[in-house]
């Protein structure tokens, strides 16, 4: 067997050799040389994306210098009999870019970086002109959003990877942002877009009787598909004119969907790559309103019960006025405020649980006045305070804590587990709680964990397993160690057989179970015992409202080291704390931002890319966020699209119409 392996590998040289010069023979007179990298640097770069899936190394990464070479390296590439994975620049958060075999050559469209100025152009059905700008797929989504602010304009598209993110990868995502409350996604505000199919040909979509605002509140969309032989000019068909009810383009009740991979069979959007490789586009651009107030809403009350309806509230109020707009609505929980450093704005000595940042806007003055105190108001009523900033300077000050999201990772070397998902607006609260359930639980197994590590310590011969500072070794000395040592497995034992019981009870009545509250040396209680012992709340609701807390520090670690007190045991005290550390650091929890006012939750989970049980546990979480997500009316994702790591949740009835639909433009399976 080893000598088979050996002869493999060494066999496997001359096939690389072979098929390298293979490639390089097909592909010169295409592209320039240096634009066919085999190199291990280029190579080790291309094999994950933001998600850090890896399966295969890339045979070849490909970098086009135009537009127009693109048609032929598709066609070299399949008569090679490579795959192909079109890519930019490369923060997509589900796989969508990962290479799955060693004969697979990475496309990357980050020189395609042509971008126009801002023109004023008569679209196919709009009556007047509209400001356009043409981008290629390369050109970082930040630039087009500074070239349109340049001319006094707005870009829809801003995810918060726009500092990275390339527009291809937009249009394949159909990526979002804060402004989708206003403008919609990419795909609403597409004027049109180029393709590069699997038969190396080429496809153009033109938006008809664009209705320049959000996709799915037009009866219907409707656009022109025309085809172009691999040079790109020679008619290969004739146009098709394709038209498709705006409300079969998203779930109805939703703001995002990108579950939809079929979507009336338009080429190229929200597909991922798999039909075709995008090359540039048009877009529309808009104007952002006169007057702009930016609130921020800081909730402090423990029971999000009562926080989390505001999203709902402040946006229906919005909603239901003549000249005011909602620009903008995103949220930031509990963990998300600790981990970006957030100054609170309203003096009191605690984090807010909770804080809402609006952009509202009109063209009247006193309107924007009157909303942007209204909404203080309502908010005022739910134990929330409201602050406005009006400056541009104020306003950039008020969205910097949004942009250091990803701080939420820092603890984990910047590795998250990175999903979103779509939530009916009206079930946010229901989500944000059932969240807020899995945390509670997964703060509480942890513990349980110090727990067993720490009894595992303390077991059997103490002496053996540590050595103290200046410990004279006699019988009294024994005696003495050993009757600390049981009386700290008893607190250890009674600790975790409480808390096991809480957890295994924790959504039923606490006055069913007013025996669990019995010791407060376990259970910390901020009312008074007999208060909880009667309370009709389940214990899950007083843990959220942290009237019931679940301390290791004041259950575990203060008696312990009370009972190892002393110089001499300091080094006892010194491994139960290193215990603690070693295992609060693999503790799971989830955080979430929202882009509030259309319901995108993103639900993230640090974790350690290293720690093969911390993965294991964070997959089955998400297991059950996208259970949950689906279960109140929601989607599995609102941008972030599907690649490896969420096809498995994606409804069976869609991903059977999407797989028959891709066998169809691309019967070879090449993208």
């Amino acid at each position: 067997a080893c000598r088979k392996a050996v002869k493999n590998f060494e066999n496997w040289f001359p096939r690389q050799k072979k098929l390298r010069q293979t490639v390089k023979q097909k592909l010169s007179g295409i592209t320039h040389s240096g634009n066919l990298r085999f190199d291990g640097h280029s190579r080790v770069s291309h094999v994950t994306d933001a998600s850090d899936w890896r399966v295969d190394f890339p045979f070849v990464v490909i970098t086009p210098d135009s537009e127009s070479e693109v048609a032929e390296i598709v066609h070299a590439c399949i008569e090679a009999g490579l795959s192909i994975v079109p890519r930019g620049g490369g923060t997509g958060y589900t796989g969508g870019a990962v290479p799955l075999n060693d004969h697979c050559a990475v496309i990357n469209t980050e020189k395609l970086d042509q971008l126009s100025s801002v023109q004023l152009k008569k679209l196919v059905g709009v009556d007047y002109e509209v400001p356009i700008v043409r981008t290629g797929a390369g050109v970082v989504t930040r630039r087009v959003a500074e070239r349109a602010e340049a001319n006094g304009y707005v870009f829809a598209v801003d995810p918060t990877s726009q500092d990275a993110s390339c527009i291809g990868g937009n249009i394949a995502m159909n990526a979002g942002g804060k402004k989708a409350v206003l403008w919609g996604t990419t795909l609403d505000n597409l004027a049109s877009w180029r393709l590069v199919t699997p038969d190396a040909t080429w496809i153009e979509v033109e938006r008809i009787n664009h209705n320049l605002g959000k996709i799915h509140e037009q009866a219907v969309a409707e656009f022109k598909i025309s085809y172009y032989e691999r040079d790109g000019v020679t008619v290969r068909q004739q146009p098709e004119h394709l038209k498709i009810p705006g409300k079969d383009l998203r779930k109805q009740g939703l703001g995002k969907d990108v579950t939809n991979k079929f979507l009336g069979g338009l080429p190229g959007i929200q597909k991922e790559g798999c039909d075709g490789l995008i090359t540039s586009a048009e877009f529309v651009l808009h104007k952002m309103p006169q007057f702009i107030r930016t609130i921020c809403l800081e909730f402090y009350d423990a029971d999000m019960r009562l926080a989390v309806p505001a999203i709902v509230e402040t946006k229906n109020y919005i909603d239901s006025l003549n000249d005011v707009v909602l620009a903008g609505m995103e949220h930031l929980d509990e963990r998300y405020i600790r981990a970006v450093g957030y100054s609170p704005k309203a003096a009191r000595r605690a984090n807010p649980k909770m804080v809402l940042l609006i952009d509202i806007t009109s063209d009247n003055e006193t309107s924007v006045e009157h909303a942007t105190q209204t909404v203080i108001e309502l908010s005022a009523k739910r134990n929330a305070e409201g602050f406005v900033a009006s400056t541009p300077e104020a306003r950039h000050r008020f969205w910097l804590d949004r942009a250091r999201t990803a701080a939420i990772a820092s603890h984990t070397n910047a590795f998250k587990i990175n999903e979103d998902v779509v939530i009916p607006l009206e079930h946010l609260a229901e989500y944000s709680e059932a969240i807020e359930r899995i945390n509670i639980e997964l703060s509480t197994r942890n513990k349980l964990r110090m727990i067993d590590t720490v009894l595992a310590f303390l077991d059997g011969d103490l002496l053996s397993k540590i050595k103290l500072k200046d410990y004279e070794n006699n019988n009294e000395s024994d005696d003495i160690i050993r009757s600390k040592q049981q009386a700290a497995i008893e607190i250890l034992n009674q600790v975790k057989q409480q808390w096991s019981a809480i957890l295994e009870k924790i959504d039923q009545p606490v006055k069913n179970h007013s025996e669990l509250l019995e010791s407060t040396k376990v259970t910390l209680a901020t009312d008074t015992q007999e208060q909880l012992q009667n309370s009709p709340e389940t214990f899950f609701r007083l843990l959220q409202q942290r009237t019931l807390r679940i301390s290791y520090r004041r259950s575990i670690e203060r008696p312990l080291k009370e009972i190892f007190s002393g110089q001499t045991l300091e080094p006892i005290r010194s491994r139960i704390d290193e215990i603690h550390a070693s295992i609060r650091s693999s503790r799971l929890f989830i955080a979430t931002h929202m882009h509030a006012g259309d319901g995108n939750v993103h639900t993230n989970i640090p974790v350690h890319s290293d720690n093969y049980q911390m993965l294991h546990e964070a997959d089955r979480i998400v297991d059950r966020i996208m259970a949950l997500a689906q279960s109140l009316g929601g989607v599995i994702s609102g941008e972030h699209g599907i690649g490896l790591t969420k096809v498995q949740y994606l409804e069976q009835e869609k991903l059977a119409r999407f797989v028959k639909y891709k066998q169809q433009v691309d019967p070879q399976q090449h993208f």
